[in-house]
């Protein structure tokens, strides 16, 4: 049947090759200049946009994708906070003049505007997720051209996450124009081109974005979907497929919008959940016709998916009406020499070694993660806390209407993202805000609606280390995630006292709310190789005994009201220097290349003996998410 296309959306869709689509990367080395002037304007002042970098300055090499602190041996660089410039060549074919093409950044630290062939194209305001624009009126094809990107990581009251620039005027300590940033969160502040760079076409008509929530219902898949199209208006006809994974089709329809039925679905699980094939993935294929007088063509567009549905109680959060516990981790985007980076290599890694220790659930701590981690996530039965960089939200001015207005743009950008992942169980707006202030209060009840109102098929809520009765936002989430570091940051070198504070601590917030709680972070700083008998702060002994405490407390509360324990941290990463610190932070179970400590194995032991066990059976009534 006919419809009339509107004009683009604001789509977001994973760039995929079809049989309509041509991809192009733009990954490599670029060429890379720091502005290290004073005012860290200069390259603004002499528009270095303008031509090459190499014409205007000195540059050097830089891998995209990387952080650029640790490429070189320079440490000013290592520590740089500013303005740096990227650019490079490359060519787009005669081939594609007919077709639309798409400049994609993956994600950059933390400020970006970008130029092709001396023209700017786009800004965006923040790191971790991806930006793009239709760049056809600024290509030559046929010929060369040139991307220029200028980021800026500097971190302000008004940034995800925020800090702060402190000048040091006095002459006799300082030299001129000497700044500090300061941080407000627990990780370095890595800058830079982090995620792919790519061009993209797709028809001048086009499936610009796909919206899919999944339900069952009398044993039967339930898929509602919503296809919205770009570019040019015009009569076209659309065929949505649901493909499975033997290439079979199971259900179609001819409808922009509507209900495909599945019978007999394979549902998405978490590996730990089921005997049978987890992480079950669907296709769903998008044909999209147009026929007009100035254009004819089909753009296809491949989604995977999964059917799952994911409800909460006063006491438990079920996928597909069955109980789920998180025997989780926190992690970061963290390696050697890439440092906030990916790659498949480390990305393969890290998930073998989250199944060897029987892992089913991570937080995305403290930021969004790339796509093809998330990928993983989807493919392997790996269910994901979904956070934004909302880290570090301490100050008064963090609460600002700007802060405010950037914070549910970054919320809005991450649900569009990731909005279709059967992975994602769960929005995280924020880690360890100030929520004991009261401009809290106001603040995170727009934040949490607003993620509501995008997306009422998951639980939302966001990572608090304050103390239930100080807390002004708590009210407002689905489920409770605490941070707590009882025997660390509070009675160090006393396990002996973790089961009873925790305890006291758990359940006082239990009787207050009544919801499932998740301890999202807890753990102990170790050196790797230290050893002392009896345990000693720092060693692994110790290490070992704090979780071992912990566990005995969660297993008085798993069935009652626990829902989650998730270790800090996978493995080790960097921080900012300072007296207090360990070469790196290092509280992971696991050091920066990848190597086990003892605790890896303690944990490994605890998560593969709970998969062994029968899970409880829910017996608490269904609430509703958005309650």
């Amino acid at each position: 049947m006919g419809f009339v296309l509107g004009v683009a959306g604001k789509g977001m869709l994973y760039p995929r090759e079809s049989e309509s689509r041509d991809m192009k990367n733009l990954d490599g080395m670029w060429n890379f200049r720091a502005d290290s002037s004073p005012s860290r304007k200069q390259g603004f002042d002499q528009n270095w946009f303008k031509s090459p970098l190499s014409q205007t300055g000195p540059v050097i090499p830089m891998p995209v994708p990387s952080s650029f602190n640790d490429i070189t041996q320079d440490k000013a660089l290592r520590d740089y906070v500013g303005w740096v410039w990227y650019d490079r060549e490359f060519f787009v074919s005669s081939d594609w003049l007919k077709h639309r093409v798409v400049l994609r950044f993956d994600s950059a630290h933390y400020y970006s505007i970008v130029w092709v062939n001396s023209q700017e194209v786009m800004r965006h305001d923040g790191g971790h997720l991806p930006f793009e624009e239709e760049i056809n009126s600024y290509l030559t094809f046929g010929g060369s051209n040139r991307v220029t990107i200028a980021v800026n990581n500097t971190l302000t009251p008004h940034t995800l996450p925020p800090g702060s620039i402190t000048y040091k005027t006095d002459r006799s300590r300082y030299p001129a124009g000497y700044f500090v940033q300061n941080v407000q969160m627990d990780f370095f502040n890595y800058g830079g081109i982090h995620r792919h760079v790519r061009l993209y076409t797709t028809p001048n008509t086009y499936v610009d974005d796909v919206t899919i929530t999944t339900d069952i219902a009398a044993g039967k898949g339930v898929v509602n979907y919503k296809v919205e199209s770009g570019g040019s208006p015009g009569v076209t006809s659309v065929n949505v497929d649901v493909v499975d994974k033997a290439g079979n089709v199971v259900g179609s329809s001819d409808r922009m919008s509507g209900v495909i039925t599945v019978t007999n679905p394979n549902l998405w699980y978490p590996y730990t959940m089921t005997s049978g094939t987890p992480a079950y993935l669907y296709l769903f294929k998008v044909r999209l016709r147009v026929s007009l007088v100035s254009a004819t063509g089909t753009d296809v567009y491949r989604l995977p998916f999964g059917i799952r549905t994911v409800h909460v109680t006063d006491s438990q959060i079920l996928v597909n009406s069955k109980p789920f516990y998180c025997q989780g981790v926190a992690k970061h985007e963290d390696s050697d020499v890439k440092e906030k980076a990916w790659d498949y290599a480390l990305i393969a890694k890290d998930f073998n070694l989250l199944k060897w220790m029987g892992v089913n659930c991570f937080r995305t701590s403290h930021y969004p993660y790339a796509e093809e981690i998330m990928d993983q996530a989807d493919q392997q039965g790996i269910m994901v806390i979904d956070e934004s960089p909302g880290v570090g939200i301490d100050e008064n001015e963090n609460f600002s209407n700007i802060s405010l207005t950037h914070h549910l743009d970054v919320m809005t950008e991450l649900v569009q993202r990731d909005k279709n992942r059967p992975s994602v169980f769960m929005w995280s707006v924020a880690n360890e805000p100030r929520t004991d202030k009261a401009i809290s209060e106001a603040y995170f009840k727009s934040v949490i609606g607003h993620t509501r109102s995008l997306d009422a098929t998951r639980p939302v809520t966001f990572v608090s280390n304050q103390r239930h009765s100080n807390d002004k936002a708590l009210q407002f989430v689905d489920v409770i995630c605490y941070n707590r570091y009882y025997g660390w940051y509070n009675d160090i070198g006393h396990t002996e006292v973790i089961q009873l504070q925790l305890g006291t601590d758990l359940d006082a917030t239990r009787v207050k709310y009544r919801k499932p709680i998740i301890i999202t972070e807890y753990g102990a700083d170790t050196i790797p190789g230290l050893h002392r008998d009896p345990s000693f702060v720092f060693t692994e002994e110790y290490q070992v005994e704090f979780l071992e405490e912990y566990h005995k407390l969660f297993d008085a509360k798993i069935g009652k009201y626990l829902v989650g324990e998730m270790v800090w941290n996978f493995a080790d990463f960097m921080t900012v220097q300072g007296v207090r610190r360990v070469v790196g932070n290092k509280k992971g179970l696991l050091t920066r290349q990848r190597q086990p400590k003892h605790a890896a194995f303690t944990l490994r032991s605890r998560y593969l003996t709970m998969m062994n066990k029968t899970s409880p059976t829910s017996s608490s009534p269904l609430v509703p998410i958005v309650g």
